[in-house]
């Protein structure tokens, strides 16, 4: 459903305003009839075959046709309004909020003074901007409404959605530490896999560093939950306790954070073994070791090496 304006100005046309898609009108009109056309020909004919046990069952036709059709015109109308009905769906918050807070204002405008009126205004904006944790709960909340535009904008431009131009249902938002968690609700035609591989996108357009997506519900796999991360809360600096804990005036040598040294089997001194003497082997000398304890490999080199020329 678009308006348009046929009006000039200037030579130049004021443009197309498209409030609804074309598919998504054209869609919504072909389900309507179809809707309107089987409920009416379903509860006609029940509401005939009921009034029959009753009545002639001409007069029972006519019974049913006057039950079915307006039922059939209330389910055409319910199919047909349901893509604005989704529209004011996305945009309930700022609705509701908008009527809130127009109303205060009346009401205060119409039972206060003005000067009275100014002063309470200035308290309701002026508290939360001025305490900061309030601050911070006010903005979160904000960007929980910016950001279910911002993932209906990604769905309706570079993200395949049915072939009826149905859009994936944005159900809810909530602030977390690191920035939003969104529940959405999937239409046939997508899927999470569809959308990993759109994570980036998602990213820029919903104004984050990064996005992650993971199944809200283990029985339903188009139940989905949008995690949009703004900051990284495990970067931040914090204070150890610790540090409370060492003297500062103690030495540097009696300090148990003093970095041990000689780490390296090289640099480690290995210690010397002496044998007792009688339990050295006759004729034998012990074998050298190396600076780490190990013996060297033998060699391969021998003056007493076997006689070989048997095999030449």
């Amino acid at each position: 459903m678009s308006k348009s304006s046929p009006r000039r100005f200037g030579g130049r046309s004021t443009g197309t305003v498209t409030v609804i898609e074309a598919k998504v009108h054209r869609s919504s009109a072909r389900n309507a009839r179809m809707a309107f056309i089987l409920t009416a020909v379903i509860v006609g004919l029940l509401s005939a075959v009921v009034a029959a046990s009753s009545i002639h069952p001409i007069l029972a036709v006519f019974v049913g046709a006057l039950i079915g059709v307006p039922t059939g015109g209330l389910v055409w109308l319910l199919v047909r309004v349901w893509p604005v009905i989704r529209l004011l769906w996305w945009w309930t918050p700022e609705t509701i909020l908008g009527v809130l807070l127009l109303t205060a204002w009346v009401q205060l405008a119409n039972h206060t003074p003005t000067l009275v009126t100014l002063l309470v205004v200035a308290l309701v904006v002026g508290v939360p901007a001025a305490i900061r944790p309030v601050r911070r709960q006010v903005i979160a909340w904000t960007w929980c409404l910016v950001v279910r535009h911002r993932l209906r904008v990604c769905f309706a431009q570079f993200i395949i959605a049915n072939q009826s131009g149905s859009l994936p249902l944005i159900l809810w938002a909530k602030p977390t530490p690191v920035g939003e968690r969104v529940w959405v609700y999937l239409r046939p035609g997508l899927s999470a896999k569809d959308l990993e591989g759109r994570l980036d996108k998602i990213a820029v357009t919903c104004h984050a560093s990064t996005v992650l997506i993971e199944r809200a519900s283990e029985n339903n796999a188009a139940y989905l939950r949008f995690d949009i991360k703004r900051r990284e809360v495990l970067t931040a600096h914090v204070g150890s306790p610790l540090v409370n804990v060492i003297d500062p005036a103690a030495p540097v040598s009696a300090s148990p954070l003093t970095v041990p040294t000689a780490l390296d089997l090289p640099d480690v001194e290995a210690p010397t073994i002496t044998l007792p003497a009688q339990g050295k082997p006759a004729g034998k000398k012990p074998a050298a070791s190396t600076a780490n304890g190990s013996k060297p490999a033998a060699s391969s080199a021998s003056p007493e090496a076997d006689d070989v020329s048997d095999w030449i």
